[in-house]
């Protein structure tokens, strides 16, 4: 009604056509109609006049009827469409986008309740099936739908995996939300190397010149990269709230088209101010792994059983298992002598001193049941320089942590921060980042206090509850060396 006033008011000011008024009283009348798929799925209004939009999934012409099935991405579930055959097209077709109106009946299926008896079917958009990479009815495996990375959001299963990514998003968002955590966006470009692996993609303008390479020429005077980690934006602001956190892309330069690793995928961090135990870390991992799996089990319980049936059979028993169980803790020290003990012959020989690889890693979860693990205490030399020290002896560590889940290795990596100014002044000496971290030293001058923090690799975690092997597979546009076409 608001929209038809506006429209008589630009009649009136404006001397728009009254053509364009009946138009706009057109559009006007079948707002209130138009329902999403999954709206008309769980609708009990039998015999109301409806609208819906979406794609054919299905066509099947008889003499005396015509039936579709018809899909909008708001759920797994097709909505079937029966119709006269007057209202066949020879447009309307598998993959045809499509309006149809009419009135919802009760339908005799036992499959669902309702479907639509169309009086008007309208084609928006064609789409010639013949060309059209899926074709109906037709299990299509993964290495071949990966190849469509424009169209493969047409399937059942890619479908399914961005309902669930995006709900995922929403039960992380609230967790934290409904813990007092304070979301902060922190910057895409940075001049921090987080991480210290040297693995970046510099920023520069594309039109900077080859010659322009001494430093005076940078566009932000410094080296510029994208981030590959949030973490030390979230320090500054966990010195004005307790607890903060972060949801956003991160990017690596590594050069691999393995399964596990992207040069772009988005990261989960989070930062807690007087905390100095690792316990408290844990605490948050644990429930946050909890709390977002059951949410989305949940609110996505049909698209979770599509993968647990034909991508991933016998996963559903692997996740029940998690979410029930406590998730248990070992030391480094402890993971390296259980890898040593082991019978099986690994490619990376388990070494103190030597990061665990992802065989390992998967060996400690199976050693466990199973059942997620915590590795505390890593040699202090093995991570980065705002790591706290354990100041431990005759084997050095650090309060570090990671979270290891079955089938993906590592999920979460954190530690708690070293705040002592002696201490970290001390190792930014040695390794000559005094200058360039000179602010983070200030940041433990001006009312510091003991905190600590983790990142969550969001792909990872999908892996992990849907029971995905490729990290290709559950990310819309994935890039990785030398593939970046879309």
């Amino acid at each position: 009604m608001l929209l038809l006033r506006r429209c008589s008011l630009l009649v009136r000011f404006t001397g728009v056509s009254s053509t364009v008024l009946s138009k706009c009283r057109f559009y006007c009348r079948n707002v209130g109609n138009k329902l999403r798929i999954c709206e008309v799925m769980s609708s009990e209004e039998i015999g109301r006049n409806i609208r819906i939009q979406g794609w054919v999934r299905s066509v099947r012409s008889q003499k005396d009827v015509l039936f579709l099935h018809v899909n909008d991405g708001s759920s797994l579930q097709s909505l079937q469409v029966v119709a006269s055959p007057s209202l066949d097209d020879r447009h309307l077709t598998y993959g045809s986008a499509v309006e149809i109106s009419g009135n919802l009946i009760k339908s005799p299926h036992k499959k669902q309740s309702v479907e639509l008896q169309a009086d008007n079917i309208r084609v928006v958009g064609p789409c010639d099936p013949v060309v059209f990479p899926f074709k109906i009815k037709e299990r299509h495996p993964v290495e071949y739908i990966r190849q469509f990375p424009h169209l493969r959001c047409r399937t059942n299963s890619f479908g399914s995996l961005l309902r669930i990514r995006s709900e995922a998003t929403a039960a992380i968002q609230s967790f934290f939300k409904e813990n007092g955590f304070v979301q902060i966006q922190t910057p895409v470009i940075t001049s921090n190397d987080c991480e210290g692996a040297g693995e970046l993609f510099q920023v520069e303008p594309a039109t900077r010149e080859k010659q322009q390479a001494d430093e005076k020429s940078h566009f932000f005077s410094v080296p510029a990269f994208l981030t590959v980690s949030g973490q030390l934006h979230l320090e500054v602001m966990a010195g004005a709230f307790s607890n903060v956190y972060t949801f956003g892309p991160t990017f690596r330069a590594e050069n691999s088209q393995s399964r596990r690793h992207l040069a772009e995928f988005y990261m989960v961090e989070a930062e807690i101010s007087f905390t100095e135990s690792l316990e408290d870390l844990m605490k948050v991992m644990e429930n946050l792994f909890k709390t977002s799996t059951e949410c989305v089990l949940a609110q996505c319980s049909e698209d979770i059983d599509l993968f647990h049936k034909y991508v991933s059979p016998g996963h559903k028993d692997r996740l029940n298992r998690m979410l029930q169980n406590e998730f248990k803790v070992i030391s480094y020290t402890e993971a390296i002598d259980v890898l040593k003990q082991s019978s099986q012959t690994f490619n990376f020989k388990p070494e103190w001193g030597c990061d665990l690889q992802t065989e390992h890693e998967k060996y400690l979860v199976q050693h466990c049941g199973n059942i997620p693990l915590f590795v505390i205490n890593y040699p202090y030399d093995l991570k980065p320089f705002y790591a706290r020290d354990n100041e431990d002896g005759p084997q050095h560590t650090a309060a570090a942590v990671d979270l290891l889940v079955p089938g993906v290795g590592e999920l979460c990596g954190g530690t708690l921060r070293e705040e002592r100014l002696h201490l970290l002044q001390s190792r930014l000496d040695r390794a000559r980042m005094t200058d360039t971290y000179q602010w983070y030293l200030e940041l433990r001058q001006f009312g510091s206090a003991p905190h600590g923090g983790f990142g969550m690799g969001f792909e990872r975690y999908l892996q992990c509850i849907l029971g995905v092997d490729n990290i290709k597979d559950v990310i819309p546009f994935p890039r990785f060396s030398h593939s970046c076409h879309l």
